[in-house]
């Protein structure tokens, strides 16, 4: 095998596939009780549609907006509305939530049939992905029928699939690949045909071979599909950094992959949009990776948007040590800690992670020693030190200039420092006040 392709930058951490990556996907338990958030994605949020006593049935709509860039939610269950409350979702944000007491007995969903993709337009793909409340499931959210709407003079020739997984720990896109491949290759030319593009690349790490040479079987009647490994390094999948491997093009700072041409979509989306159009089912659940050191029994569970994350915890033998030292939804890398298990599934997680005590030992950060190991790591070639040094004196303009809005968070800057200083926080509170400077 020659030279892999790759990004400059980024890190090489441990990656812990291995507690899940044999683990086949199965179905989580449907709890007594959902929480259905309204807003799951990036965009407006919904409002509700549906109020308190009134019966849903599984795939109905609950939540509606008459806004462009948003998504619709459905609910996952048939049952009965509770309630509608308002509560923090995983990121700490109080979003307005459907509350869903679910029927003991659940029917599957009616799949439609007689499926085929030559009887679909482009614009009838990208209004099923808009019905569906499809969002992009590597952890963005963002609205898919949005992304597959390119402004008229950046047309689209490439569709990329982001099957890297670069995340530690997380492995629910591997085993699509591996149980879902023709699902996830009709989902990719579904793409193709939404934006009128020329070809699809699935980028796949070199670390899952078993499942490019899977995908690549069943690509090889289709000679618009291309299967591609590329090095085994964080963060691989990102948009810009795939893009850049796989097709040598460069997305300009701030600028969006069509401005070179590109479509970048992940592994579950793309199954997903194949579950849409070709079963008419909207995103109503999705494969979440639960694993760890503080796990029992890592496993790949299909869960229901709205359960409780203590219930996929139960649901693989409870944790392995009295109280974890981490609870995070999402990866490591870019997860969210959470305080209690509480916290509802959305349609962007993809993993639970449960670290051990060590992980949650409070390290103080120390002053920079400008040693540039964050400079060096960094895949946007940004100056994180920088940034870090003009949010904490309340220079929000330099942190622009220094390139706090082209960061997209990865930590790479963070897990590289050894004055333990949380670039990623400082980050954020840029964005945060230069958003609130613009209003």
């Amino acid at each position: 095998m020659g030279k892999l392709k790759t990004f400059k930058g980024g890190i090489h951490p441990e990656y812990n596939k291995e507690l899940s990556s044999s683990k086949a996907i199965r179905p989580a338990p449907i709890p007594e009780r959902l929480i259905v958030p309204l807003s799951q994605h990036v965009g407006a949020p919904c409002d509700p549609i549906v109020s308190a006593g009134e019966r849903v049935e599984l795939g109905q709509k609950v939540g509606h907006s008459e806004a462009y860039v948003s998504a619709y939610v459905h609910s996952p269950v048939t049952g009965v509305v509770e309630e509608i409350v308002s509560r923090k979702n995983f990121a700490g944000q109080t979003v307005t939530c459907v509350v869903i007491a679910a029927d003991k007995e659940q029917a599957d969903f009616p799949k439609r049939s007689g499926f085929a993709l030559e009887s679909f337009t482009g614009e009838q793909i990208r209004e099923i992905a808009r019905d569906a409340g499809l969002v992009g499931m590597g952890g963005a959210a963002f609205p898919t029928h949005v992304k597959l709407s390119p402004p008229k003079d950046k047309p689209v020739d490439t569709v990329i699939i982001n099957a890297c997984e670069c995340e530690p720990f997380l492995t629910c896109d591997y085993r699509l690949m591996i149980e879902r491949a023709d699902d996830l290759i009709s989902g990719a030319l579904m793409l193709k045909k939404a934006v009128g593009a020329e070809r699809v690349i699935i980028g796949v790490e070199a670390n899952k071979q078993d499942a490019a040479d899977i995908l690549k079987s069943k690509a090889s009647g289709t000679p618009e599909v291309s299967v591609e490994l590329i090095e085994v390094k964080y963060p691989q999948g990102a948009e810009k950094m795939l893009i850049y491997a796989l097709t040598g093009r460069k997305v300009p700072p701030g600028k969006l992959p069509s401005e070179v041409g590109c479509l970048v979509q992940n592994v579950g989306t793309a199954v997903a949009l194949f579950e849409a159009v070709a079963w008419g089912k909207p995103l109503y659940e999705r494969v979440v990776t639960v694993t760890g050191p503080g796990i029992n029994e890592p496993a790949n569970l299909l869960v229901r948007v709205g359960t409780p994350i203590s219930v996929l915890i139960d649901a693989c033998g409870g944790y392995s040590r009295e109280a974890p030292g981490k609870l995070i939804m999402g990866g490591p890398m870019t997860g969210w800690a959470q305080e209690d298990a509480s916290t509802p599934v959305v349609k962007g997680t993809s993993g639970v992670v449960v670290l051990g005590k060590e992980a949650g030992a409070v390290v103080e950060e120390s002053e920079c020693v400008s040693c540039g190991k964050c400079i060096i790591a960094c895949p946007m070639m940004l100056t994180p030190n920088l940034i870090v040094r003009s949010a904490k004196r309340g220079q929000w303009d330099r942190a622009k200039e220094f390139g706090a809005l082209d960061c997209f968070e990865c930590g790479c800057c963070s897990f590289e420092c050894p004055a333990y200083i949380p670039h990623i926080k400082y980050v954020r509170r840029a964005k945060s006040m230069l958003a609130t400077a613009t209003k």
